[in-house]
């Protein structure tokens, strides 16, 4: 199964992975994005990884 993680160090919340997959990230209070879901679904695999390639700041990995 897929998992997806952000590494907040690095995230400038931009945004674009909630846009992108919001099945699987979202952003905090800090305005930085969170994984939402303990594993990808799926339906929502190619998402994340869009989400993870359109990263500007190479934020998000995938464990797949």
């Amino acid at each position: 199964c897929m998992k997806a993680f952000v590494d907040q160090d690095v995230c400038i919340g931009c945004g674009l992975c909630a846009e992108i997959c919001p099945e699987v990230f979202a952003m905090n209070d800090q305005m930085t994005a969170d994984v939402i879901v303990e594993t990808v679904s799926a339906d929502a695999e190619d998402a994340a990884r869009d989400a993870a390639d359109s990263c500007p700041v190479s934020a998000i990995s995938i464990e797949e």
